[in-house]
């Protein structure tokens, strides 16, 4: 591996992690719940999935 591959390497992953980083916000953020799952292949992150819940007060006073 050339130093030109580890440094490229180096920065997709601080790439990778900027990302995960700003969906772990996003959530925090917004409605403050939910999930993050992250999808590898091959040691690498694939994908990013984000689910929020959104809660409903129920009025007992109909």
């Amino acid at each position: 591996m050339t130093l030109s591959s580890k440094t490229h390497i180096a920065d997709t992953s601080e790439k990778v992690t900027q990302e995960i980083l700003r969906a772990v916000e996003t959530v925090r953020q917004g409605t403050g719940y939910g999930s993050i799952e992250i999808t590898l292949h091959e040691g690498r992150v694939t994908q990013i999935e984000k689910r929020e819940k959104f809660r409903v007060a129920l009025d007992s006073k109909t």
